[in-house]
């Protein structure tokens, strides 16, 4: 027997969780699936300096923590579920997950954001966050006067090289190949900072880095010449992945109206999608700005869009 809400959330986050936090002020009854990873991609930072309110700053988690709570002051409901399969073609509209459990739903937002591409080595996952980032405009602060590497060949592996110089010591891009995807114009901008260097058909090939009191913390990489075959080891303090995102949005194939990379499409500057009665929020339609205070702020639109099509349609 499925169990039916005004609005189900799909996907977490600082896009999820606030829209949840408005729906359900909005006395709409709000479910949250939390997903694979509840809080989304913060839960993996360690250090937020970066969103209003928290002069200090604030552990990425707590920050999560403290949404959720939010959330369910105004009675949202939270389940650590994943949703493998929604039904869009019927009304209401049926979310099923992982649990397995069935849901149903007068209108659905889609907050199920998008992952920063790994390479995929061991070692990667033990120091993801303590040494290895995403996203520049989010850590970059913590590098000031540290020695740093980028990651890929592409116009954000280029601007993200520029944004660090502005903290960091020294910036080294690190690429595969001996030719870069990014525009040229961007190209000549690192060429011409005198605190970026280029290590060319390279790739890393293991992370190396130090536990003391559990807390970890990167100290180096070795890096490999696809070309010679040999390995060299470099002390430094950050890796930058800069290739590319992958949005969470597999499960909405064939459905939801998305770009070639696979993000989200809404209609003008609203969140509203190919589907009457569904919207979408934060990084799963946003390849541009990736930070928690715009997916917030598109939670928010998200669930005000909702609110107004539910009063329209029932």
């Amino acid at each position: 027997m499925s169990k039916h809400y005004d609005v189900i959330i799909i996907g977490t986050g600082p896009a999820g969780l606030t829209a949840a936090i408005y729906s359900a002020r909005a006395n709409r009854s709000t479910l949250v699936l939390e997903g694979p990873e509840p809080g989304g991609q913060l839960t993996t930072t360690t250090e937020v300096e970066n969103y209003p309110g928290f002069e200090n700053g604030i552990q990425g988690p707590e920050l999560m923590d403290i949404f959720r709570k939010q959330a369910h002051r105004f009675n949202a409901e939270t389940v650590y579920e994943i949703a493998n399969k929604v039904d869009f073609s019927q009304y209401p509209f049926k979310v099923f997950s992982d649990a397995p459990n069935e849901y149903t739903a007068n209108a659905v937002i889609i907050a199920t954001g998008a992952r920063a591409k790994r390479l995929g080595i061991p070692s990667e996952g033990k120091y993801y966050g303590y040494g290895i980032s995403g996203c520049a405009t989010c850590d970059g602060f913590f590098y000031k006067g540290k020695k740093v590497f980028v990651v890929g060949g592409g116009d954000t592996a280029m601007e993200d090289a520029l944004y660090l110089t502005h903290f960091a010591e020294s910036v080294t891009i690190i690429h595969r190949r001996d030719e870069f995807r990014a525009s040229r114009i961007m190209v000549e901008r690192a060429k011409s900072n005198p605190k970026i260097s280029f290590l060319l058909n390279s790739v890393i090939e293991e992370y190396l880095g130090q536990e003391k009191m559990n807390i970890k913390s990167l100290t180096g990489i070795k890096i490999k010449n696809v070309k010679t075959g040999e390995i060299t080891e470099h002390a430094i303090d950050g890796v930058f992945l800069a290739i590319g995102h992958t949005p969470n949005t597999d499960v909405f194939k064939g459905i939801i109206e998305t770009d070639e990379v696979g993000y989200i499409l809404t209609k003008g500057k609203t969140t509203y999608t190919n589907v009457d009665g569904v919207f979408a929020c934060g990084d799963v339609q946003d390849p541009i700005y990736r930070q928690a205070i715009s997916a917030a702020g598109s939670g928010c639109s998200a669930a005000i869009d909702a609110d107004r099509w539910l009063t329209e349609h029932h």
